[in-house]
């Protein structure tokens, strides 16, 4: 299956690189377009992908179509190319838009699905967030999760709570940084060199997640079953506690969140 990426910025290209990581595609099944013509030479050479001319001529040579522009280039991109998007599956990766934007641009039976990914799909370990609410067909789904669920997990959540998954998946990877960058910080205050302490907080963190992952056990019962009586990590614990470490995590969620409330369609995240 040959698939089509329209607009191929950071997260058009970090799907693109998953894709290949993960083996769910050849270089030759891939084509890409932009705006920006420049860019796009240099990132498809980089790959080995196809550089498609112009969305039009994407469209025409592809099977499946992704649409990573600009949330707010919706309507300007697919209105002039609605004709030849219904005859595709489209996958839309747009932050806030939501498959009722999509009904007035496009004929009906046009098949759409509305997409979050997050940046670790770059190195197929991402999520895929998706709205329930859909118009793709059970072949056109099965497609979806043969392909994209090779660069990582997939969640159908309501539309009403993609503000605030996404607030955890797209907007956690920021978050996981600065706890890699302050735990490095200290490391080397230590004494252990910076590129040693970087590359030891990330293996931790991601063999955590995987930890979790596959056990599926509650983090409380993953976290006591490091704490030995009067060790280290317990007083490690007791001091983040003290710092504020848990109202810092859900004081950044809810200022992603910005003044939406709790629940509904308006929580969009702000990343």
């Amino acid at each position: 299956m040959k698939i089509g990426l329209i607009g191929f910025g950071q997260m058009g290209s970090a799907i693109a690189r998953g894709l290949l990581k993960s083996g769910a595609l050849e270089p030759a099944e891939l084509w890409a377009s932009d705006i920006d013509s420049e860019a796009l030479e240099a990132r498809t050479a980089e790959l080995g992908i196809n550089a498609a001319p112009d969305a039009a001529a994407l469209i025409e040579a592809v099977d499946f179509v992704v649409l990573a522009v600009k949330p707010a280039l919706l309507e300007s991109v697919v209105a002039p190319l609605a004709a030849a998007l219904a005859r595709r599956p489209l996958l839309s990766i747009l932050a806030g838009r939501r498959l009722a934007d999509f009904r007035p641009l496009l004929p009906e039976g046009a098949r759409v699905q509305c997409v979050i990914p997050n940046t670790p799909v770059a190195v197929a370990r991402g999520v895929w967030l998706c709205e329930r609410d859909s118009t793709f067909t059970a072949e056109d789904r099965e497609n979806f999760a043969r392909i994209f669920g090779r660069t990582g997990s997939i969640e159908y959540v309501d539309g009403a709570l993609l503000g605030i998954a996404a607030a955890l998946t797209s907007c956690g990877p920021a978050y996981a940084a600065l706890m890699q960058e302050a735990l490095g910080d200290v490391a080397v205050y230590y004494g252990l060199p910076r590129a040693v302490a970087y590359r030891l907080a990330a293996a931790m963190l991601g063999g955590y997640g995987q930890l979790a992952l596959e056990t599926g056990r509650h983090p409380a019962e993953l976290k006591d079953q490091v704490c030995s009586p009067g060790g280290t990590t317990i007083r490690g614990v007791l001091a983040m506690e003290k710092a504020g470490f848990e109202a810092a995590v859900h004081a950044a969620i809810r200022a992603a969140m910005g003044d939406q409330g709790r629940l509904g369609e308006r929580n969009r995240p702000l990343f």
